[in-house]
């Protein structure tokens, strides 16, 4: 007869995974926030066309480095997540379509921050930000 490792000890052990992608997670939500892209890749002289395919393709790129984290994660953690990077791809999409086609870069990322500053209650990114926490904290008790 095999011996069967009791579930408290793989549980256990477990959890140092289980809390690192929590953490990857919260990295990933922090770095493919609109104001942290917008930051962080902002490049003077370029097109609102071609601005849009930089933040669109590094939120992808982003999100595939890190995909592999939905293993350890609850779903609901993870479609969470994956909500926040569609949504923000959305969100880029639908404000570059509305800009005169001679718009500037920067005239995309002013109109992004100023539709993030106009609804400062209802940001998914603290909503996921928040439930990952939450999920985290559970595994420490």
């Amino acid at each position: 007869k095999k011996e069967e490792v009791p579930a408290s000890k793989g549980s256990f052990e477990s959890i140092p995974l289980r809390l690192q992608a929590y953490e990857r997670l919260v990295l990933l939500t922090e770095r493919i926030s609109l104001p942290s892209l917008i930051s962080r890749l902002n490049q003077p002289g370029i097109s609102a066309a071609e601005m849009k395919v930089i933040l669109t393709e590094n939120i992808k790129q982003e999100y595939d480095y890190n995909s592999t984290q939905q293993l350890y994660v609850s779903p609901v953690s993870w479609d969470a997540v994956r909500n926040l990077k569609e949504q923000n791809i959305m969100i880029i999409n639908k404000v570059a379509a509305m800009l005169p086609p001679t718009a500037s870069a920067q005239d995309l990322n002013k109109q992004l921050l100023e539709l993030l500053m106009a609804q400062p209650n209802s940001s998914l990114h603290e909503m996921v930000l928040q439930a990952l926490n939450y999920e985290a904290q559970k595994l420490m008790q």
